[in-house]
C-alpha cells in the first residue's frame, strides 16, 4: 500500500501542478488579449492623430498661400505709389502688374488646393468650411483684379 500511496501522492502533485499551469496559461491568454486590444487601440489612435496633423498642415498651407497673396497685393499697390516719379512709368506698371498677378495666382492656388485635393482619413479636428475659404479667396481675387484695373485703366497705361 505504500507504493499505492506514493503513486497517489505523485498523481495529486501532478494534478495540482497541471491545474496551476492551466491557471497561469489562462492568465497569460487574458493578458495577451488585453495587450492586443491596447495595441490595436494605440494603432487606431496613431492613425487618427496622423489624420489630425494632415488636416492642420493643410490649413497652415492654405494660410501661407493667402498670406503670400496678401503680401503680393500690398506690395503691388505699394510699388505703384512709392515708385511714382522715381522710375519710368512703364517699369512701375510692369512691377505692379507682376506683383498683383502673383497675388491672384496665390489666391487661386489656395482655392485650387481646397477644391481638388485627395481626401485623407477623417480627422477629429474641425475643418474650416470650404465655402468660407472659397469666399474669402474670391473676395481677395476680385480686390486684386480691381487694383489691377485701377493701376492700368484709371491711372492710364
Amino acid at each position: 500500500m505504500t507504493e499505492n500511496q506514493d503513486s497517489s501522492r505523485a498523481l495529486e502533485k501532478a494534478a495540482a501542478k497541471s491545474e496551476q499551469v492551466a491557471k497561469n496559461t489562462q492568465a497569460a491568454a487574458v493578458s495577451t488579449a488585453v495587450a492586443a486590444h491596447a495595441a490595436k487601440t494605440s494603432a487606431e489612435r496613431t492613425t487618427e492623430l496622423a489624420a489630425d496633423r494632415t488636416a492642420l498642415a493643410f490649413e497652415r498651407t492654405y494660410a501661407a498661400w493667402v498670406r503670400t497673396g496678401l503680401v503680393g497685393l500690398a506690395s503691388g499697390v505699394g510699388a505703384s505709389k512709392l515708385l511714382d516719379g522715381v522710375v519710368p512709368p512703364l517699369v512701375i506698371k510692369l512691377a505692379t502688374a507682376a506683383l498683383l498677378l502673383f497675388a491672384v495666382f496665390c489666391f487661386v492656388a489656395a482655392v485650387w488646393r481646397i477644391l481638388f485635393r485627395i481626401v485623407a482619413p477623417s480627422p477629429d479636428v474641425p475643418h474650416i468650411p470650404r465655402w468660407l475659404m472659397v469666399g474669402v479667396n474670391a473676395v481677395l481675387t476680385v480686390t486684386t483684379i480691381a487694383a489691377l484695373y485701377g493701376v492700368f485703366v484709371v491711372r492710364g497705361f
